[in-house]
């Protein structure tokens, strides 16, 4: 079997993935916590300041120089929401030894210096050093600031925190510019000390001729740990909401945002392919209903797409369109929602969908860190399924179980994103 997962302690684990596909190594610790409006922007924070330097390596320019001294090893890291959950990510690729004019145990070395980023960072004075919170507060800044300038993810966000406002999904992974003033350097590392104690640590490997050392090393840092750890699963959705939100915002656009959220209703984990492929007979490629019917044939849409997302379960609707074209576009994508709870849609179109999701599944293996990444989604729900399980899932859905699917979907909130007309 190319995966192994290896549980260290309760909240720590190694999973490993032997692959032969590559010429590089990828390691990566991921640290998920639950997503909570008080600690949302410190754990953005976090990631930012890790990266700048160790109590080995005491800049950013000293472990730049160690990741070229490894023969042009990179390094990596950043902050995901991965449902109610918001992930720390971390990352040092580099060559196999094989590939190399020598031996160098460079794998080791790699997960070395990973672990001493996650786990050993720069401290003064009882907290992180300021310049680097400093520098990284006012970078945050920027980017929480700058979310209006994409349009379209902008819109998306939106849809999420009016669909999930005073939920954990709602709020926005980089955090809140009015909470940075209130973070200095000790209380971000008193937190941080808090979180690396009781958040759930997830390490992977992926590569060949791995050292074996690395779980030693990572037991014996994180031995003082106690189970204190708390990962939110998959979201069961019992009743639909009274009446759908409409939100309609004024920004200075030349294109309208529309983006629609629907829960899928009383879902059962033997039912997600078939969520999965109505979500792509309902919008997932150039055959779908969305495109053919509202961009294609109609003109009302410049782009037309759904997806369904898993973690909360629910299809997103993610159309961008003229503004004029709001009451025509929204009035079209409904009939295509009854069109598919009715029934009126052919194998063709179910074979096209098994083929776009398929694919994707067969991809997966195609990159490490989209192999890892898939492990990690697995690891956090309430069942863990193979790849090849779910390729064989998604080929027996049927026509009956994707209508079955559609009667459970509930329209939650239409967000859109207009001009100041």
């Amino acid at each position: 079997m190319d995966y192994e997962k290896i549980k260290l302690k309760d909240g720590v684990t190694i999973h490993k993935i032997n692959t032969t596909k590559f010429k590089t190594n990828l390691f990566a610790i991921f640290l998920t916590t639950p997503l909570t409006r008080e600690n949302v922007t410190k754990n953005a924070l976090i990631s930012a300041v890790l990266r700048r330097g160790t109590e080995n390596y005491k800049s950013q320019n000293i472990i730049a120089k160690e990741l070229e001294n490894m023969y042009g090893a990179s390094f990596d890291c950043g902050i995901d929401k991965n449902g109610d959950n918001q992930v720390l990510k971390f990352y040092v690729e580099s060559i196999n030894d094989d590939f190399l004019p020598e031996k160098y145990n460079l794998a080791e070395k790699s997960l070395k210096l990973l672990v001493d980023v996650v786990t050993n960072p720069l401290v003064e004075n009882n907290g992180f050093k300021k310049e680097f919170v400093d520098v990284e507060k006012n970078t945050l800044k920027q980017i929480i600031e700058g979310k209006i300038d994409n349009k379209g993810r902008y819109a998306l966000d939106r849809c999420f925190e009016e669909m999930y406002k005073g939920e954990p999904y709602g709020l926005y992974k980089y955090g809140y510019v009015e909470d940075l003033d209130k973070i200095n350097e000790v209380d971000l590392y008193n937190y941080y000390k808090e979180l690396i104690s009781n958040c759930k640590v997830d390490v992977f490997i992926s590569g060949f001729d791995m050292p074996n050392s690395g779980e030693n090393q990572i037991l014996d840092i994180f031995k003082p740990r106690t189970a204190n750890y708390k990962v939110m699963t998959n979201l069961y959705i019992e009743n639909k909401i009274d009446e759908p939100r409409e939100v309609i915002e004024k920004m200075d656009v030349t294109q309208g945002k529309l983006m629609i959220g629907m829960d899928v209703l009383k879902l059962k984990k033997e039912n997600r392919p078939a969520a999965s492929m109505y979500s792509v007979v309902l919008g997932g490629g150039a055959n779908s209903k969305l495109f053919q019917n509202v961009r294609e044939k109609a003109s009302l849409a410049y782009t037309a797409g759904a997806s369904y997302i898993k973690a909360k379960n629910s299809v997103l609707i993610r159309c961008g369109i003229e503004t004029k074209n709001y009451k025509k576009a929204l009035d079209l994508i409904k009939e295509q929602l009854n069109q598919i709870k009715n029934g009126d849609f052919s194998e063709d179109d179910i074979n096209s969908a098994k083929q776009l999701i398929l694919a994707s599944y067969k991809s997966i293996k195609e990159t490490q860190d989209g192999e890892i990444n898939y492990y990690f989604s697995q690891e956090l729900s309430d069942e863990f399924v193979s790849i090849e399980k779910n390729i064989q899932d998604i080929e027996a859905v049927n026509k009956e179980q994707i209508v079955e699917i559609a009667d459970k979907i509930a329209l939650n909130t239409i967000y859109f994103l207009t001009d100041n007309n």
